[in-house]
């Protein structure tokens, strides 16, 4: 596979998820803490417990990414949705610890490993499929995290997108510059620690 793409793919792969962990940051700042352990009548999980959850996800996917399978012995999946964080500097520091590992684990990734299959309960995945695969889940959740978010500040949420009622604003700018070409998440992730894009 030629290296280009294989460069290309990581860098956009990093891009992302340093996109998703960002909008969760945003959302954290945005909270109190007791809205980060607020449950809905309808839905149990928190965004502590999601976080929990994120946390065993990535700590099990990607410690020794490319040569242990992603479901270790060390897991308790069940026991992530349970109420085990108790304070906003826990969720935090599960929350970093976690993608700091992923990320860790993006970095040992190169062309000379990048054809290698990776195992999630004894199930071979190419590189690109066990990214795909994390990728989605995790914007899966940090959806949930923003939604819980909008529901607890209400007409008080600072848009983390574009802001309602301002696309064509948005549009006009963005058409009125060169094209160019560029990752969609650049100007959101201007201010990211560098270390991010390793």
């Amino acid at each position: 596979m030629p290296t280009s793409f294989i460069t290309n793919f990581l860098q956009s792969t990093i891009k992302q998820f340093t996109y998703y962990k960002m909008l969760g940051d945003k959302t954290f700042d945005q909270l109190v803490d007791e809205d980060l352990f607020w449950q809905s009548p309808s839905e149990n999980n928190s965004i502590a417990i999601i976080v929990n959850h994120l946390h065993g996800n990535m700590q099990s996917r990607w410690t020794n990414f490319l040569t242990t399978d992603g479901e270790k012995d060390f897991r308790n999946r069940d026991q992530e949705f349970e109420n085990l964080i108790k304070t906003r500097s826990e969720l935090i520091a599960k929350w970093s610890e976690g993608w700091q590992t992923l990320f860790t684990a993006l970095d040992s990734v190169d062309e000379e490993n990048f054809d290698q299959l990776v195992y999630i309960r004894n199930q071979g995945h190419t590189i690109v499929e066990a990214i795909n695969r994390q990728l989605a889940h995790y914007a899966y959740h940090v959806g949930q995290i923003v939604l819980i978010g909008q529901m607890r500040r209400g007409k008080d949420w600072q848009s983390l997108s574009i802001p309602k009622g301002k696309s064509k604003i948005y549009n006009e700018k963005k058409f009125g510059q060169e094209k160019k070409r560029g990752h969609f998440t650049d100007e959101f992730l201007a201010y990211i620690p560098i270390f991010f894009y390793l």
